[in-house]
């Protein structure tokens, strides 16, 4: 590694912004962020490499892998991780509360003024928490063994204001939470106690970002009874026309749930049970990615995870999205409809999401 890239690391550690600007970068992007995670790294990318200048290209191409190979929202965890290396753990949080908020409350304020609906009759059939991982597993296997990758030695460093000892230990944390809330939850038959397990275990075990935590979300709040299957659907439908994460579709689900904790208090405690894996990963494995992140073997595994992360979200596409959604072939029609303009004529989600269901309302009478 040459001077350079060191006395540029040097500098960055210096100029560390304060928690107070990276939360009004983020906020802005909380309000204005559409498209789900994939726009949502082209928007980081823009701001935060091209603009601002808080890190370089290199450095935001391997955060996006990383934050690909945990587990946990992909766009949340980058901004996150930019958020840690910018302001440390104030900043981490700043990040997060800036790009989560806006979209948390929408969905909650949404969440006050669903009406009931009739159950929808039938569950869809639902992907397995280990199948998804050994999806991963396997692609970062067929990457490892069949994809050549070039090392990072060249890379200037990334200072992470972490200690080791807090990395190994929010790492331990996390896993002793997630091996200890089912077994409390279990033998207190807590309701407060199986919510944060249900919604931990959520955000602890899925790949690839919102689109595919929708399966075991719902797995966990259906079939209890704890939210109905079309309610489930018109949060997820509210989801895609807010800007943010769609991770805070928990937030909908905490509020508008039967059983309380429900309402704005039920709303915040789904949001933040689903999202401390993210932090507790990222604390625990940023501050030793800048070893990792120069090999060649775990490019190469990292190259295959991202393939295989996007035939997740092509499974979660189906299941229980289209299963539950496309009935009839006036479904289809609209269905088809609302990805042409989203996908040819770049109309805003939020008002694809208004289009389809005034349509819907227009064929159902």
């Amino acid at each position: 590694m040459n001077d350079e890239n060191f006395a540029a690391a040097d500098r960055a550690a210096v100029e560390r912004g304060s928690a107070l600007s990276v939360l009004m970068a983020f906020l802005k992007l909380g309000l204005m962020s559409f498209g789900g995670p994939v726009a949502h790294l082209g928007y980081f990318r823009d701001e935060f490499v091209a603009r601002r200048k808080w890190l370089d290209e290199a450095t935001y191409v391997d955060l996006v892998a990383l934050c690909q190979f945990l587990p946990g929202p992909a766009s949340s965890q980058v901004g996150i991780s930019i958020g840690m290396l910018r302001a440390g753990l104030k900043g981490a949080l700043a990040a997060w509360v800036g790009f989560t908020m806006p979209s948390a409350l929408a969905m909650i304020a949404f969440a006050y003024g669903v009406a009931s609906w009739a159950d929808a009759g039938r569950g869809a059939s639902l992907p397995s928490t280990m199948g998804q991982i050994a999806v991963i597993a396997l692609g970062g296997m067929v990457g490892w063994l069949l994809l050549p990758a070039a090392t990072r030695e060249d890379r200037a460093p990334l200072i992470v204001p972490l200690s080791r000892g807090v990395a190994i230990g929010a790492l331990v944390l996390f896993a002793v939470l997630l091996v200890g809330l089912p077994l409390v939850a279990g033998a207190t038959a807590n309701h407060w106690i199986k919510l944060i397990d249900s919604f931990y275990r959520s955000g602890s075990l899925v790949f690839g970002g919102g689109h595919v935590v929708l399966p075991l979300l719902q797995q966990q709040v259906v079939p209890p009874g704890w939210v109905d299957n079309d309610t489930f659907l018109a949060g997820y439908g509210a989801a895609q026309a807010v800007p943010g994460p769609l991770f805070t579709f928990a937030a909908y689900l905490g509020a508008v749930m039967q059983p309380p904790p429900n309402g704005f208090a039920g709303g915040l405690l789904c949001l933040l049970a689903i999202y401390l894996p993210s932090f507790l990963l990222l604390v625990g494995t940023l501050p030793f990615w800048n070893e990792l992140r120069r090999r060649a073997a775990v490019q190469a595994a990292l190259t295959g995870i991202n393939a295989a992360v996007v035939g997740l979200l092509l499974a979660a596409l189906y299941t229980p999205v289209w299963t539950s959604a496309i009935q009839k072939p006036a479904d289809f029609a609209v269905g088809l409809a609302a990805f042409l303009l989203l996908a040819f004529w770049k109309v805003p989600p939020w008002l694809v999401v208004i289009l389809g269901a005034a349509t819907a309302q227009l064929i159902a009478v």
